[in-house]
C-alpha cells in the first residue's frame, strides 16, 4: 500500500480524466467551463504529490515500474506543462460541446507521459508511448472544421504510426539477443547485443523510433504542421511536454540499457544534434507563420538537448535534463502567447484571418496586448538565450560541459545557432513593439494572463534562482552515471 501510494500523481490525472470525461457527458455547454478548473485542480494535485514524492526510490510491479530521482524529474516537467495548457484551455474552451473530450484527452496524454517517465521495461514504456500518443493525435486534429489542424493530424499520426513500428521493431531486436524486455536486465546482457550485428539494427531503429518522439531531424517532418495547425494550446502540450517523453525514454534505454554500444548511438547522436540545431535554426529565419517558426525553433532546441547523449559526462546529463524543464516553461509560454494573438485575431476579426499567426497579426502587439507582448518578449529572449533567464542557465551548463569535455568544437557550433536564433526572435519582437498597430486594444481574457505569467514565473525562477533545479537535475543525472 506504502509503494502504491507513490503513484497517486498517476492514480489523481487517471481519475480526474475519468471524472471529467463521465460527468461532461450529462452538462449543457455553458455549465462544462467548470470543468477547466476541475481539470486544473487534478492537475495542482499530482504536481503537489509528486513534489512530496521527491527523493523516494522504489521499483514496483516486478521491476517494471521504477520510481527515482529521474521520473520524478520528468515528472514535475509535464505536469508543469499540464498545468499551464489547462488554464489556458479554460478560455479555449469556453461554451463548447467538446470541453470533457478535451481535458480528458489533455490529463490522458499527461498520464502516458508520466509512466514513459517511470518505465523500466520496454512493454510498459511502448505502452505508455501508444497512450499518450493517441490523445495527443486526437488532440491536434481537435478543431475539426479547420483543415490545417486536420492535415496536421494526419500527418502527425502516419508518422506516428510509422515511428512506432520502427521501435517495436528494435525493441523485439533486442529482446531476441538478450531474452528480456527488462531495462535492468538487458543491462546486464547487453554484451550479448553487442557482440551480434544484429545490435546495430536495434540501436538504428530505436533511434529512428525515439527521433520522431523528439522530432530531431530527420525524424521531424510532422512537426511543423502539426503545431502550426494544431489549436496553440495543444501545441504548447506536444511542443513542451511530448517531446520531452522522448529523451526521458532514451536516457533510460541508451545510456542504462545499451551502454555497451555507446559508440554507435552517440556517434549517430552526434551528426543528430548538430544537424537538427542548425536546420531548425536556418529554416525558422524564413518563416513567416509564428507557430511555424516556434516549430522550428523547437527543433533547434531538441538539438541542443541532444548534445546531452554527445558529451555524456555528469554536467552534460545534468545540463540536457535541466534543459527539458527550462525548456517546457520557455516553449510551452510561447505557444501559448501566440494562442492568446490567435483569439484576438478571430473574435476581433482584423488582420490576417486566413493565418491568425501570421507575424503581420503581431504588429503593434506591445499596444494591443501589452502583457502578451512582454511575456512572449520573455519566452523568446530566454529560448536565444539571454542573461537571467532560463535558458541562458540552460545553455550555460550544456554548452560548458561540452567545452570541458573537450568537444569545443560542438560548443562553438551550439553557439553560433544560439546567435543565429537572436535573429528571428529579435524580429518577432521588433514587429510587437516598433511597428504600428493596426487594431485597438483589447482585454486579455483572465486564463490566458494567468498561464502566461505562471510560465514566466518558471523562466525567471531558473533563471534568477536556479540551484534548486539544478540541484534536482544532478540526482536525476546520478540515476543515468
Amino acid at each position: 500500500m506504502k509503494n502504491l501510494m507513490l503513484l497517486a500523481p498517476e492514480i489523481a490525472l487517471a481519475a480526474a480524466g475519468l471524472i471529467i470525461l463521465f460527468t461532461g457527458v450529462f452538462m449543457s455547454s455553458r455549465t462544462k467551463n467548470v470543468l477547466g478548473y476541475l481539470a486544473t485542480l487534478g492537475v495542482l494535485a499530482a504536481l503537489v504529490l509528486t513534489v512530496q514524492s521527491f527523493g523516494t526510490e522504489a521499483t514496483m510491479f516486478y521491476g517494471t515500474v521504477s520510481i527515482d530521482a529521474l521520473s520524478q524529474f520528468f515528472k514535475l516537467v509535464f505536469l508543469a506543462v499540464a498545468l499551464v495548457v489547462s488554464i489556458a484551455s479554460i478560455k479555449y474552451n469556453e461554451n463548447s460541446d467538446h470541453t470533457e473530450e478535451f481535458y480528458s484527452l489533455v490529463l490522458f496524454a499527461t498520464l502516458g507521459m508520466m509512466v514513459v517517465a517511470s518505465s523500466n521495461d520496454f512493454i510498459l514504456l511502448f505502452c505508455a508511448f501508444e497512450l499518450a500518443s493517441f490523445a495527443t493525435y486526437a488532440l491536434a486534429g481537435f478543431e475539426k472544421q479547420n483543415p490545417k489542424s486536420l492535415e496536421g493530424a494526419m500527418k502527425y499520426f502516419m508518422m506516428g504510426a510509422v515511428s512506432s513500428a520502427l521501435m517495436l521493431f528494435g525493441i523485439s531486436f533486442v529482446y531476441g539477443a538478450t531474452g528480456t524486455t527488462s531495462i535492468p536486465m538487458i543491462a546486464e546482457n547487453v554484451s550479448l547485443l553487442a557482440e551480434n550485428p544484429i545490435g546495430l539494427v536495434a540501436v538504428v531503429l530505436l533511434i529512428a523510433g525515439f527521433g520522431f518522439k523528439m522530432a530531431l531531424v530527420p525524424f521531424h517532418m510532422w512537426a511543423p504542421d502539426t503545431y502550426q495547425g494544431s489549436p496553440s494550446v495543444v501545441s504548447s502540450l506536444l511542443a513542451a511536454g511530448s517531446k520531452k517523453m522522448g529523451f526521458v525514454a532514451a536516457f533510460r534505454v541508451f545510456i542504462l540499457a545499451l551502454a555497451a554500444l555507446q559508440p554507435d548511438w552517440q556517434f549517430a547522436f552526434t551528426i543528430l544534434a548538430v544537424v537538427t540545431m542548425t536546420f531548425g535554426n536556418v529554416v525558422a529565419v524564413s518563416q513567416t507563420s509564428v507557430k511555424r517558426m516556434l516549430a522550428y525553433s523547437s527543433l533547434a532546441q531538441a538539438g541542443y538537448i541532444a548534445m546531452a547523449f554527445v558529451v555524456m559526462t555528469p554536467m552534460a546529463l545534468t545540463g540536457g535534463i535541466f534543459y527539458t524543464l527550462a525548456h517546457a516553461f520557455m516553449k510551452g509560454g510561447a505557444f501559448i502567447a501566440a494562442g492568446a494573438v490567435v483569439w484576438m485575431i478571430t473574435t476581433q476579426r482584423t488582420g490576417d484571418l486566413q493565418v491568425p499567426d501570421h507575424l503581420d497579426n503581431f504588429r503593434g502587439l506591445g499596444k494591443r496586448m501589452p502583457l502578451v507582448a512582454l511575456c512572449m518578449t520573455v519566452f523568446v529572449f530566454a529560448l536565444a538565450g539571454i542573461p537571467l533567464t532560463s535558458g541562458f542557465m540552460a545553455k550555460l551548463v550544456l554548452f560548458s560541459s561540452a567545452i570541458q569535455a573537450g568537444m569545443t568544437w560542438l560548443a562553438v557550433i551550439a553557439i553560433l545557432n544560439s546567435a543565429l536564433s537572436l535573429f528571428y526572435y529579435a524580429r518577432l519582437v521588433r514587429y510587437m513593439y516598433f511597428l504600428p498597430p493596426e487594431g485597438k486594444k483589447i482585454g486579455l481574457p483572465f486564463p490566458y494572463a494567468a498561464a502566461l505569467l505562471l510560465a514566466t514565473a518558471g523562466v525567471f525562477a531558473m533563471g534568477f534562482w536556479p540551484e534548486p533545479f539544478l540541484q534536482w537535475a544532478m540526482e536525476a543525472a546520478k540515476v543515468l552515471i
